[in-house]
């Protein structure tokens, strides 16, 4: 009888061991899927040969088939998310021991050259990133960036300004077309950071200054481009200062060139451009809840900007048309002189409650 019982015993512990053998045979991986994340749906800087690249230094040796109490998912993450293309890894088992890796990628807003010619991109963080052999994208270019390896507080404010300026023109169809690149200027002394625009369209060059109210400058400098160059011609001007805050200060060219055929082309197409925008402008300011964005082009209001020309007098060929239109409320000064001759009538609502009493 005793020894029946410990025979009984001896089998359920031996049966335990065996399922327990099985188990952790089960508990390895099966399977890996890979997903790449990031703002383009088809072209990825990396690929799924990357990522199993690195994950594979991770574990020391193949995924599929090791126990998964081998897999440290917490150290992987890490090591994914220090390659300098992932912005954020995310790694975890399902009930069915497959790994799931997911990936989502940094994305370049700005193409940068140093002093010395060295080129690499720049994230919406500011994060330097190096160039990829596998996919070239098209972005803002910036030019004059100092060559230096260790970053500083004022490097930190630059590269601050180089991504917020980066970011409108991207956001912006016009400009995107218009920009050439974006020279940075340090050699106004230290601390000062001076950006310069190059235009596709034009010989002129646009002192924009620091990230500041980058939309504000590039709004100002669009008024202008469409009541002033629009008529006068795109190269009639060497510089434009959007610099200050409700001015734009444009400097006259010593021998203009007049406009060839291709540049004339060229304005018209930006004029069309222009158009377009109004357009779509107009459009939004007809919808019943405005969106909480600014918009692309501000209301071309000539009274609030103050175009103006660092030459003399005889120069000043900009901000003359402009005088007339001096607004006071929402009439022009000449439509006020008209008014004071020639007044409308007024229209009083009639009292139709009360009745006409009788003599």
């Amino acid at each position: 009888m005793f020894f029946t019982m410990w025979l009984v015993i001896g089998a359920g512990m031996l049966t335990l061991l065996i399922a327990a053998m099985g188990t952790q045979k089960k508990d390895t991986c099966k399977d890996l899927a890979i997903v790449i994340k990031g703002v383009r749906s088809d072209d990825f800087f990396l690929d799924e040969a990357d990522i199993l690249k690195l994950l594979k230094v991770a574990t020391k040796g193949k995924i599929k088939g090791q126990p998964k109490e081998a897999f440290d998912l917490q150290r992987m993450e890490e090591l994914l998310e220090s390659n300098q293309w992932v912005k954020d890894a995310q790694i975890y088992f399902d009930s069915r021991n497959v790994l799931h890796v997911t990936v989502t990628e940094r994305e370049p807003v700005a193409r940068v050259f140093t002093v010395n010619g060295r080129s690499f991109y720049f994230d919406d963080q500011a994060q330097m990133m190096g160039l990829s052999e596998k996919l070239s994208t098209r972005l803002p270019v910036f030019t004059g960036f100092p060559d230096k390896k260790m970053v500083g507080s004022f490097d930190s404010l630059l590269m601050k300004d180089i991504v917020k300026t980066a970011l409108f023109i991207s956001s912006n169809p016009f400009w995107s077309s218009q920009v050439a690149q974006i020279n940075i200027d340090l050699s106004c002394g230290a601390g000062c950071r001076e950006m310069e625009m190059i235009p596709m369209i034009g010989n002129h060059v646009v002192k924009v200054g620091d990230g500041e109210s980058i939309e504000s400058k590039f709004n100002r400098l669009f008024v202008f481009y469409k009541q002033v160059l629009s008529k006068s011609g795109f190269d009639k001007y060497k510089s434009i200062d959007v610099r200050f805050d409700g001015q734009v200060v444009a400097a006259k060219s010593e021998n203009p060139k007049v406009d060839s055929v291709q540049l004339r082309k060229n304005v018209e197409k930006l004029l069309k451009q222009i158009k377009e925008m109004e357009e779509l402008n107009e459009k939004q300011a007809l919808l019943p809840t405005p969106t909480p964005m600014t918009p692309v082009m501000p209301s071309v209001d000539s009274s609030k900007e103050n175009l103006e020309s660092d030459e003399e007098q005889p120069e000043r060929a900009v901000v003359e048309p402009r005088q007339p239109e001096k607004r006071e409320g929402n009439k022009t000064k000449n439509n006020k002189d008209r008014d004071k001759k020639s007044p409308e009538p007024v229209k009083k609502r009639p009292r139709a409650v009360m009745s006409k009493r009788n003599q």
